[in-house]
């Protein structure tokens, strides 16, 4: 018993292992829709989005085991963003894009507008498609509960990035989608195009065209 307690305590201290790496991105674009967002994702795949500094109730959701090894070998490309990465090339400005990590008191940031280091866009478009499908969530969310005639409009959407490989984190639109699909009070199209997504997310099966 004790052995295995200690086996225990071991574990739980890897999973809180206060020198992982956690991925911090943020875009600053103002006059675009929104201005500002922000992507965190911790060393155990959990993320967090937000389109305020401040905001205390941020979207959270997982992502898988893949794409989490994917976005973490990237970062190690970039040697943990310990130099810089912008192109310097006078290019149309895009945003003010923040990539930092952060492990134990160890802190790296990198700020640019444009790189053309191929692991640096390829991050880039990995936080991008993070912030697509928050708010492809937030979207379903919000027409699920306040619109229904839109929910149709909402599935189809989101059934469309996931076609066009821009969605990450697929479970995390289970809960809503099986909601839609068992409530006879949304449009028939509305509950058959989420449930060819839910099937899809579950078994693989290709959400209709």
């Amino acid at each position: 018993m004790r052995g295995f307690l200690l086996l225990l305590a071991a574990g739980v201290a890897i999973a809180a292992d206060p020198n992982a790496p956690n991925l911090f991105y943020s875009k600053a674009f103002p006059g675009s829709d929104p201005a500002y967002i922000q992507v965190t994702v911790d060393s155990d795949g959990q993320v967090e989005y937000k389109e305020a500094p401040d905001d205390d109730l941020p979207l959270k959701f997982k992502l898988t085991d893949t794409e989490k090894t994917e976005v973490f070998a990237l970062a190690e490309k970039l040697d943990w963003f310990k130099r810089p990465i912008e192109s310097g090339l006078k290019v149309a400005f895009m945003g003010t894009k923040t990539f930092r990590c952060e492990r134990g008191t160890e802190k790296h940031e990198q700020q640019f507008n444009y790189s053309e280091d191929p692991a640096a866009k390829g991050l880039w478009d990995w936080f991008e498609r993070m912030t697509e499908s928050a708010q492809h969530r937030v979207n379903l969310d919000r027409a699920a509960k306040y619109d229904k005639l839109g929910v149709f409009k909402a599935v189809s959407q989101l059934g469309a990035a996931i076609e066009a490989k821009r969605v990450v984190g697929l479970e995390q639109y289970l809960p809503t989608l099986d909601r839609i699909i068992k409530n006879e009070s949304y449009m028939h199209a509305a509950r058959a195009r989420a449930s060819e997504i839910a099937d899809y997310i579950r078994n693989g099966k290709p959400p209709a065209q």
